[in-house]
């Protein structure tokens, strides 16, 4: 699944969160910075992690002040981890 959460993402240790959190419910994917100023994570693993992991990015890390979070289903990509990656 594909999440686009915009707001006050970047600069905020949200990758790196997301990646603690991620790892923490066994799921496998990545988060990225966004040139809009947004995060785009790709996440995979079992439904019920996955939406506790949906509820976790609408709050964030502490500083964050997520707006949205855009969720869309897709096809699978057998992530290995969970990976904080560059744009």
């Amino acid at each position: 699944m594909t999440l686009s959460i915009t707001g006050k993402v970047q600069g905020v240790f949200f990758r790196a969160s997301a990646r603690e959190k991620a790892s923490s419910l066994n799921i496998n994917g990545y988060a990225r910075n966004e040139k809009d100023g947004s995060v785009l994570v790709e996440a995979e693993g079992e439904e019920n992690v996955i939406l506790n992991f949906i509820e976790w990015c609408k709050d964030g890390p502490r500083m964050a002040k997520v707006i949205d979070v855009n969720v869309e289903y897709g096809v699978v990509k057998n992530f290995k981890d969970f990976q904080s990656v560059n744009f």
